[in-house]
C-alpha cells in the first residue's frame, strides 16, 4: 500500500497523506526535496538528483504527490541508492574489516575514540570518559561563630 496515514489539516480543512518510500514513512506537511532527506543514506544533493530524474517539481509538498510519482520516485530510490537497513549493513561490516586486520582506525573504532585525526588533548572528554564537572573556587567557607 502506498499511502500510510491520513493527515486532517487543521488550517485549511485539507486532508493529505503521508507518502511511505523504501519503508520509511515520509514527512506530508514538508517539501518533497526535504522530505526525502528523511530516509537513511540520502541527503539534500541526492534527493534533488532522484527528482529531477522522476520529473517531480522541488517545491512541491510531500503529501501532495500522486501515485505515479510516488511510485516513479520509489523506483528511482531503489535502483540507484543504497539506504536504510543495507547501508547500515555496510557501514558495520566496513568497521569490522578495519578492527580484524589491525589498522590503525580499527583500532581508534575498538578504543571508542575520534577517528578522522581530530585532536583529544583538551576536546573530545565526554568519548574519553573523562567529563569535569564545575567546582567552585577550592576555598572552603570560614567557620562560623561557635
Amino acid at each position: 500500500m502506498l499511502f500510510v496515514k491520513k493527515i486532517q489539516d487543521t488550517n485549511k480543512g485539507k486532508v493529505s497523506f503521508m507518502p511511505r518510500i523504501s519503508g520509511i514513512n515520509i514527512p506530508a506537511d514538508k517539501k518533497i526535496e526535504i522530505a526525502l532527506t528523511y530516509i537513511y543514506g540520502i541527503g539534500s544533493f541526492s534527493a534533488r538528483k532522484a527528482l529531477k530524474q522522476a520529473n517531480i517539481d522541488f517545491s512541491l509538498k510531500a503529501g501532495d504527490l500522486s501515485a505515479e510519482q510516488i511510485n516513479r520516485l520509489k523506483e528511482i530510490i531503489d535502483k540507484n541508492y543504497k539506504i536504510e537497513g543495507p547501508l547500515k549493513r555496510e557501514i558495520m561490516s566496513n568497521i569490522k574489516r578495519l578492527k580484524e586486520i589491525n589498522s590503525w582506525r580499527g583500532h581508534r573504532h575498538i578504543k571508542n575514540l575520534p577517528v578522522r585525526g581530530q585532536r583529544t588533548k583538551t576536546n573530545n572528554r565526554t568519548v574519553r570518559g573523562n567529563v569535569r564537572k564545575t567546582v567552585g573556587s577550592g576555598k572552603k567557607a570560614a567557620p562560623g561563630p561557635t
